[in-house]
């Protein structure tokens, strides 16, 4: 009867001490899973940060650009005074003939 009750145990620890084992390498798997997934991101992040100060720069250009435009823009003539320029030139076009 102890035998038995013996093997029981026996049985019942190796089964326990299989599962043990078994939880250890799933978590064994996670973690290294994980690890494996932290690096991917902190490499994406890295790439993406780069791409922000890109993007950050060419913004930066683009407003110089329309801000050097907008001022050549301001120191052109514009289309009313090239219109009333027109109208004086008719009215003095039959002086001229």
């Amino acid at each position: 009867m102890t035998n038995g009750i013996s093997q029981d145990i026996s049985i019942k620890i190796r089964d326990l001490e299989d599962r043990q084992r078994f939880t250890r390498d799933k978590l064994d798997l996670i973690s290294k899973n994980f690890i494996s997934l932290k690096e991917t991101l902190e490499k994406e992040l890295a790439l993406l940060k780069v791409e922000a100060e890109e993007i950050k720069n060419e913004i930066s250009k683009i407003k110089s650009y329309i801000t050097r435009i907008s001022e050549e823009l301001e120191n052109k003539a514009k289309k009313s005074d090239f219109e009333l320029i027109a109208k004086q030139l008719k009215m003095f076009q039959p002086l001229i003939k």
